[in-house]
């Protein structure tokens, strides 16, 4: 290949080489997050997953967006410090799945406490107030996964503090 061929190539060639790696490295949204469409197929690795540090400990977002089936989906791993919460219990119009994968606390559900251990997977209706708290030794780590279905309308939030 001539040199004159090779420079005109290498421009297009490492522009979309440079493209498609920056595509790759983007955190895996979509929907109302303005990405296109509903997320795809794809392995999130933890060290992808963008990362969201405070003095409660940290969470790592895998998913968020839009699915096929659900609007506002999120995907998570929190890491809890012992004595601490991500937030106060709280309230939101999404349906919620949290399971706690390793540690110790106490769940908040709709105005009673109840103990929190490794494999209990705690469900929440929309609007319904709840929360967990590491009340262990070591950290608390859950998965959360948080959405609304498609074509299914949440309910009114109801008067009152929704916490946080």
């Amino acid at each position: 290949m001539s040199k004159k061929l090779f420079y005109f190539l290498a421009g297009p060639v490492f522009t979309a080489g440079v493209l498609v790696g920056s595509l790759l490295s983007l955190p895996a949204r979509a929907g109302k997050d303005g990405s296109l469409g509903p997320l795809r197929s794809q392995v999130v690795t933890w060290d992808r997953a963008p990362s969201q540090v405070g003095p409660w400990g940290e969470m790592r977002r895998y998913f968020q967006g839009e699915t096929y089936n659900t609007t506002s989906l999120l995907a998570a791993v929190a890491v809890i410090k012992p004595g601490e919460s991500l937030h106060p219990a709280h309230r939101h119009a999404e349906e919620e799945f949290l399971m706690i994968t390793e540690g110790s606390g106490k769940w908040h559900l709709d105005g009673k406490e109840f103990a929190a251990g490794k494999g209990d997977v705690l469900y929440v209706a929309p609007w319904v107030m709840h929360g967990v708290v590491n009340t262990g030794s070591a950290p608390l780590t859950f998965f959360v996964v948080r959405y609304n279905g498609k074509g299914i309308k949440p309910p009114a939030a109801p008067p009152g503090d929704h916490g946080k």
